[in-house]
C-alpha cells in the first residue's frame, strides 16, 4: 500500500503488541534516517516517521494462508 504497510508475525503471549511495534518502528526509522539523511532534515524535522496510529488483531485458529491472502487482496481494492 502506498500510505501503510502489514506486518504479519508471531510473537510469544508475554511480548506486548505495543512494546513490538514501538521496536519494529524505531529500528526501522533508524534505518530509513540513516540511508537517507536528507529525509530527516527536510521533511520529518520535529516529528516521527511513522504515525503514532496500530492496528493489532489475534488471527485464532485462521490459517497464514489465509492472512496472507487477505493482505494480498487489500492491494486490489
Amino acid at each position: 500500500m502506498p500510505d501503510h504497510i502489514h506486518i504479519f508475525l508471531q510473537a510469544y503471549p508475554t511480548d506486548s503488541p505495543e512494546s513490538i511495534i514501538r521496536t519494529l518502528k524505531s529500528i526501522s526509522a533508524l534505518a530509513i534516517f540513516t540511508a537517507c539523511p536528507s529525509l530527516k532534515k527536510q521533511k520529518f524535522w520535529g516529528s516521527g516517521l511513522w504515525s503514532k496510529g496500530t492496528y493489532y488483531a489475534s488471527i485464532g485458529v485462521c490459517s497464514q494462508e489465509t492472512i496472507q491472502k487477505y493482505i494480498e487482496e487489500q492491494k486490489i481494492k
